[in-house]
């Protein structure tokens, strides 16, 4: 990758993680970050937030990658088995991207990095797919990253 192409890179990273922080704000009016639970149900590809008196934040989600905090490696989706071929879509598409571009950290299946690195990847992915944002979702020792689309809020009824 030549310098001007690093550049460019760099200046659309830093552009998608100020979209992503601004979407987040944005999300907290519905209370993102406040739920007692997630769960992303790989059947119907729906991201479900959930708290114990019965609120619920559903929205359709796709998983770009996964960041393990033990060896601070990046997977990315499209090359995990265990991710179902249709949440694969955008994190395709960055992949796609990434051939275009010749961006190996892209196309590179699995990399070492940093979690700050594995929220660009997530944000590119929300520019990219022109997704709503994205969450990083604590599965053991290890993050799951996914974009997610409208969310629908339901509250138990009185």
């Amino acid at each position: 990758m030549s310098s001007i192409e690093s550049d460019d890179f760099q200046s659309l990273l830093d552009a998608s993680m100020l979209e992503l922080q601004l979407k987040t704000e944005a999300h907290k009016a519905w209370g993102l970050g406040t739920f007692d639970r997630w769960n992303i149900d790989q059947e119907d590809g729906n991201l479900v937030f959930s708290n114990a008196d019965g609120t619920t934040a559903v929205a359709p989600a796709q998983i770009i990658g996964s960041f393990s905090a033990n060896d601070h490696s990046w997977l990315w989706a499209w090359d995990n088995p265990s991710i179902v071929d249709p949440l694969k879509t955008h994190s395709r598409k960055v992949k796609d991207y990434g051939e275009e571009h010749g961006i190996d950290k892209l196309t590179t299946r699995k990399w070492t990095g940093t979690e700050d690195d594995a929220w660009a990847m997530a944000a590119l992915a929300v520019k990219l797919c022109g997704a709503e944002g994205a969450y990083r979702g604590p599965a053991g020792q290890s993050f799951v990253f996914m974009t997610f689309g409208e969310v629908k809020i339901s509250k138990p009824s009185e």
